[in-house]
């Protein structure tokens, strides 16, 4: 089965994506639909990487949580920093972060999830892996660099060493 259907949750996606695309379901979307779901992922499957080791679903879970919170949290942040530009300026700052991460898959997720969180941009990663460094939009006053870099690591990178290694 998964030498013809390598991956049927992104094969489902596909097709589905592409009927949405389609906006219709005539026999011949559906067909182009089937198609397009079944050679994407059987074609891409080399370039797809294995799958990571998951130790702790729990904190998975807490930790998908959690970004989604601060996904909330950051834009609403974001934006009032934006509207008052005039009267008290976001102080927009580099922060090195030193790591411990060193699994790929656990790296892979904290681009993601710096990424996703708004306010937040990946910018470099040391070649050896050791420090991250992060455009962060509004750093505050009151929390510092050290601050937030205990913060990051404490709701990020502490979770996603427990996840992964």
């Amino acid at each position: 089965m998964k030498r013809w259907l390598p991956s049927p949750w992104l094969s489902l996606g596909l097709f589905g994506g592409w009927l949405l695309l389609a906006r219709g379901v005539s026999p011949g979307q559906v067909l182009l639909g089937l198609l397009v779901a079944w050679a994407v992922p059987l074609l891409m499957a080399p370039l797809r990487p294995r799958p990571g080791p998951v130790r702790h679903w729990g904190t998975l879970l807490r930790l998908i949580g959690r970004v989604g919170v601060d996904v909330v949290r950051s834009a609403l942040a974001v934006a009032g920093g934006v509207l008052r530009l005039g009267s008290r300026p976001p102080r927009g700052a580099f922060v090195t972060l030193p790591l411990d991460l060193r699994q790929t898959h656990a790296l892979a997720a904290l681009a993601m999830i710096t990424t996703v969180v708004p306010g937040t941009v990946w910018c470099e990663l040391a070649p050896d892996g050791s420090a991250l460094v992060l455009h962060v939009f509004d750093l505050p006053d009151d929390v510092g660099e050290a601050g937030f870099v205990a913060d990051f690591k404490a709701r990020y990178e502490q979770p996603l060493k427990e996840i992964f290694e």
